[in-house]
């Protein structure tokens, strides 16, 4: 039984190898801290962004295809009027980001369209907040409020992607994916109720994570 297993994992495995290919992608990503279910042109108004990276494509039997992929990624958010006490208008974050996409299609041979599901897993390298007004009245100093959002914000980022695509002549590849961070975006325990934190604290506390749209380019040789 246990050569039998070996022989299997090494046929998949050299049929997975003889149908490899790595790649780069790229693409434009709009993300929010909230999803419209009821109008969903209203998912693509979040803030504009870009991803970019490269990817292993792997087929497997059956349709299924295997495409971890390492990116760059740029998610960030346009804060409602309900969290402007502080006075920031947008917040981004600078992610490293490895997912792990499982794939299903259809070889039409010219074209494969396929249907996807991409847990993903990463880690926020920056912080980029901007403000809209004013905090001189506040008196904390942009600086000050920066710090704290920064510190507070959760580094380590996971979620999942689900979507769709085509593959076209074999190496170009263009899909879109719906995508939402699983957790809080903010760390509630790191705020300081003994600074100004307290304050930064109550506005943005239950801030949702980034979830949102992307489409990638990807070309694979």
């Amino acid at each position: 039984m246990k050569k039998i297993l070996t022989f299997v994992v090494a046929v998949l495995a050299s049929a997975t190898m003889a149908h490899a290919q790595f790649g780069v992608i790229g693409g434009w990503t709009t993300s929010k801290t909230s999803i419209d279910f009821q109008n969903v042109k209203e998912n693509f108004k979040g803030l504009d962004n870009f991803h970019a990276g490269i990817a292993y494509h792997a087929k497997l039997p059956v349709g299924f295809a295997l495409q971890p992929e390492l990116t760059y990624e740029m998610k960030g958010a346009k804060i409602d009027m309900e969290h402007f006490v502080a006075g920031l208008k947008n917040t981004k974050s600078h992610n490293i980001e490895l997912g792990l996409g499982v794939q299903w299609g259809i070889d039409l041979l010219v074209v494969r369209p396929f249907v996807v599901a991409e847990p993903f897993i990463g880690f926020v390298v920056k912080s980029n907040d901007q403000y809209s007004v004013d905090l001189t009245p506040t008196g904390y100093t942009v600086e000050e409020v920066s710090k704290v959002l920064n510190d507070a914000k959760n580094k380590l980022e996971y979620g999942i992607s689900l979507g769709g695509g085509i593959d076209i002549v074999k190496h170009i590849q263009i899909s879109v994916k719906w995508f939402k961070n699983l957790g809080p975006l903010y760390n509630e325990g790191k705020f300081n109720a003994n600074s100004i934190a307290a304050n930064v604290a109550q506005a943005y506390k239950d801030t949702k994570n980034y979830q949102g749209v992307k489409v990638t380019l990807g070309i694979f040789f």
